[in-house]
C-alpha cells in the first residue's frame, strides 16, 4: 500500500466529462490498494471569469477580498469532484485549504506556506476516504483566507506530499511529461523519462511551464518523489528526482524560453560603492524581480549597466529608477521591449567545454544578435529579439543533438494553477 498525492489542474477538470474521467482514475488508483489525497485547481476559466467580474465592480479590488473571491473556484472543483467519485461508487470528502490544515504567511495574493497540520487528512484516510483538497489556498494565523499565487496548486500538492510523507506526488496535466522543448515549437521534441531537481528547477525558472519553480523547490528540499503525467492518457510520465540518468554525450537536457522580457539600461552612473545596492534595493522594495544584470566598462568615472525584468514590470521599474535619481544620479535611461530569453540547461554542461560557444554559433548562424548573456554551472541564457525565437529554438535543439537523443527536456502548455 502506498500513500499518493494526485494533483489535477484546471483543464483536467474543465468539463463534466473530464471530471468523470478524473474521478474514474482516482478510484482506479485507490482500488490498487493505495491511500489517495487529491489536490484540484479551479475548473477551466473560472478564475479568469471571477477576476473579470471583480474588475467590473471595482477596478482596484482589495487583495484580501480578491483572495476571498478567487478561492471559491477551487471550492467548486473539490465539491463537484467529491460528488462525482461518490456517484461512481467511491468514498470521498472535500476540504478547503484551511480545513486541510494549511497555514500561511499573512500575505494576500502570494502567501507562502508556513505549516501544514494534516491530522484531519489522516483521520479521513483511515476511513478509506479519498481526501480532496483545494489547491492554491490556505489560512493565515489571524484567520484570513490567503492564496499562494501563480502555481499555487502545484505547490499545495508537493507541500502536502511532504507533510504527510507520501510515497509519490503525481502532477497530472495536459501533456504526458517533460519534453526537450515545447513540442508546439519543435515537433520532434522528446519526452524525458526522468530529470533532476536542479535541472527542472532551472528550466521552470527559465520559462518551462510544466511545473512551477516553488513546487520544485519544495520537492527538492523535502525529497518528494515527483512525477508529471497526462490526465488524458495512461502513458508513463517524467520523474523529477535528486539525480537523473545522464545519457552519454548529451550535455544539454533541454531548451526553455521566456517570451516576456524587457531590458532597461541606465547610462552615466557614478562608479562608486553602493550604487547597485541602491538601485536594486529600490526595485526589490516594490516586488520587482530582476534577472540578468550586465555592467559595461567605466569611462571618466561613469558606468553604464543594463538589467532585465518581465514585460509587465517595465513601466513600474522605470518609475522606481526615476524616483531615486536624486540619490543615484545618472545621465539617462533607455528601455527595450519585444525581447525573449532562450536558455539551455543540463547537468552535463559543467564537464563539457564549448557548450556556450555552440549556443552562440547556433544563434548567430541565423543572423540573430545576442544582447545579454547569463550563465551558471548548468545553464546558459541569451537575451535576443523575439522575431526569430522559434527558429532559434529549433537550431539549438539540433545543435545539441536533441533531435535524435532518446532523452531530452522541457515543458508544454501550463495548466491553470
Amino acid at each position: 500500500m502506498s500513500l499518493i498525492v494526485m494533483k489535477f489542474g484546471g483543464s483536467s477538470v474543465g468539463s463534466p466529462e473530464r471530471m468523470q474521467r478524473v474521478a474514474s482514475r482516482i478510484i482506479e488508483r485507490q482500488q490498487e490498494g493505495n491511500k489517495i489525497v487529491v489536490v484540484v485547481s479551479a475548473m477551466g476559466d473560472t478564475t479568469d471569469d471571477l477576476i473579470d467580474q471583480s474588475k467590473l465592480l471595482n477596478p482596484n479590488p482589495p487583495a484580501r477580498e480578491m483572495d476571498m473571491l478567487l478561492t471559491t473556484g477551487e471550492q467548486i472543483s473539490i465539491a463537484l469532484l467529491s460528488m462525482t467519485i461518490q456517484a461512481q461508487g467511491g468514498k470521498a470528502v472535500s476540504f478547503t485549504g484551511w480545513q486541510a490544515g494549511i497555514r500561511t504567511e499573512s500575505v494576500h495574493a502570494k502567501a507562502k506556506i508556513t505549516d501544514i497540520r494534516p491530522e484531519r487528512i489522516f483521520k479521513e484516510l483511515d476511513q478509506d476516504q479519498v481526501v480532496i483538497v483545494a489547491g492554491f489556498q490556505g489560512m493565515s494565523e489571524e484567520g484570513d483566507i490567503t492564496t499562494l499565487g501563480r502555481g499555487g496548486s502545484d505547490t499545495t500538492a508537493v507541500a502536502l506530499a511532504a507533510a504527510i510523507k507520501a510515497d509519490l506526488c503525481e502532477i497530472y496535466t495536459d501533456v504526458d511529461g517533460v519534453y526537450s522543448t515545447d513540442p508546439r515549437v519543435v515537433k520532434n521534441a522528446r519526452k524525458l523519462d526522468e530529470i533532476s531537481y536542479d535541472e527542472m528547477l532551472e528550466l521552470a525558472h527559465l520559462g518551462a511551464a510544466v511545473l512551477h519553480p516553488r513546487a520544485v523547490e519544495y520537492a527538492k528540499h523535502y525529497n518528494v518523489c515527483l512525477v508529471v503525467r497526462s490526465s488524458f492518457t495512461k502513458n508513463e510520465g517524467t520523474y523529477v528526482k535528486e539525480e537523473a540518468v545522464m545519457e552519454q554525450g548529451i550535455a544539454v537536457r533541454g531548451i526553455a524560453f521566456d517570451k516576456n522580457v524587457a531590458r532597461i539600461t541606465i547610462l552615466g552612473v557614478e562608479d562608486e560603492p553602493g550604487v547597485l545596492a541602491h538601485v536594486f534595493g529600490a526595485l526589490a522594495e516594490v516586488g520587482i524581480d530582476v534577472d540578468i544584470i550586465v555592467q559595461s566598462g567605466v569611462l571618466d568615472g561613469k558606468a553604464d549597466f543594463s538589467f532585465t525584468v518581465s514585460g509587465e514590470d517595465k513601466a513600474k521599474a522605470i518609475e522606481v529608477i526615476e524616483s531615486i535619481r536624486t540619490r543615484v544620479p545618472y545621465r539617462e535611461t533607455s528601455s527595450e521591449d519585444g525581447l525573449v530569453k532562450v536558455s539551455i540547461v543540463g547537468a552535463g554542461m559543467v564537464s563539457n567545454p564549448g557548450v556556450a560557444a555552440t549556443m552562440f554559433e547556433a544563434i548567430s548562424s541565423l543572423g540573430v544578435s545576442i544582447k545579454m548573456v547569463s550563465t551558471s554551472e548548468i545553464k546558459c541564457s541569451c537575451v535576443i529579439s523575439g522575431d526569430q525565437l522559434n527558429e532559434v529554438v529549433r537550431s539549438l535543439h539540433t545543435a545539441f543533438g536533441l533531435d535524435t537523443a532518446e532523452h531530452a527536456f522541457v515543458g508544454g502548455p501550463q495548466e491553470r494553477r
